[in-house]
């Protein structure tokens, strides 16, 4: 039975920080690119930063670009997003997510997914 598992959310002023982790069972991570997903309340689902399976490619949204940053630990099975200078437009719940083969930000394009964690940002 494969397992995405996100921690790391919260509650957090505008200008900090937090740093998201995903742990994977179930299946060998360094087979798939893995992906950061958010939904904020009342919008659709959007993509947030990829990196591919041996961690060399990573692709961002450009709402995040700069402030986030995706890495991965194969040998842990792991996956992390470390998000700083946070907004309350980054208010959302963050999905990590699992897509066999290369990078997309296509969220149909994901094989896995995990339940989320909330981030909150006050302003």
């Amino acid at each position: 039975q494969v397992q995405l598992v996100e921690s790391g959310g919260g509650l957090v002023q505008a200008g900090g920080s937090l740093r998201l982790s995903c742990v994977a069972s179930g299946i060998r991570l360094r087979d798939y690119a893995m992906e950061w997903f958010r939904q904020a309340p009342g919008k659709e689902r959007e993509f947030v930063a990829a990196i591919s399976w041996s961690g060399y490619t990573t692709q961002y949204a450009d709402s995040v670009k700069g402030r986030f940053t995706i890495s991965r630990d194969n040998t842990e099975n792991m996956v992390f997003l470390q998000m700083n200078s946070l907004k309350s437009e980054d208010t959302a719940v963050y999905y990590c997510a699992a897509a066999f083969g290369g990078v997309t930000t296509a969220s149909d394009g994901m094989h896995f997914w995990g339940k989320g964690t909330l981030v909150t940002v006050s302003s």
